[in-house]
């Protein structure tokens, strides 16, 4: 009697589990590894700098308190500041052609989450008091914004489950309305 795995059906079926694990777990890998990574912006904009001058995170990313999202500021906020301050930074006047062109700054979103997810930062703002740190880490910090989290569903229910209304938080129309 032969063996099970000695059989072509059973050794091209162990072939394809294999595969798909190897296949599954690349996948991971590069997600992982995708998960930290800089994107590359039009404008090189180091936040160490911004709080250094003891600009806070929600002077220019104000929607955060009344908003789904936290918003980016306009050409015409940043350019409030960058008439008079660090006119001669390549940066700044990358920033101010695109002021004088009367064109949006095209941000690479540096956080996506699904469509299919409802997030506001008011409502974690504002109504849990979190801060930016929690979830987009030490931005302060950074020379280039990067995710610190991969903000998976388990990233976000382990948040919600400590929260004294996890049994509301944890019901999926919170997030998938």
């Amino acid at each position: 009697m032969r063996s099970l795995i000695g059989s072509p059906r059973a050794r091209r079926l162990l072939a394809g589990v294999v595969l798909i694990v190897i296949v599954l777990g690349g996948a991971a890998l590069v997600s992982a590894s995708q998960a930290n990574a800089a994107p590359e912006q039009p404008i090189a904009f180091n936040h160490q700098v911004m709080v250094q001058a003891g600009v806070p995170c929600l002077f220019c990313h104000s929607d955060a308190t009344r908003s789904t999202d936290a918003g980016m500021p306009s050409v015409d906020k940043c350019m409030g500041c960058h008439k008079v301050i660090a006119t001669d930074s390549p940066e700044v006047q990358k920033l101010a052609d695109y002021w004088k062109r009367q064109e949006p700054i095209p941000w690479v979103r540096v956080n996506q989450l699904p469509r299919f997810v409802y997030f506001s930062h008011q409502v974690h703002v504002v109504g849990a008091g979190l801060n930016c740190e929690t979830c987009h880490g030490d931005v302060g910090h950074m020379t280039a914004t990067h995710p610190v989290v991969n903000m998976t569903m388990g990233w976000c229910l382990a948040c919600h489950q400590q929260q004294a209304s996890a049994r509301q938080l944890t019901d999926c129309i919170t997030c998938h309305q």
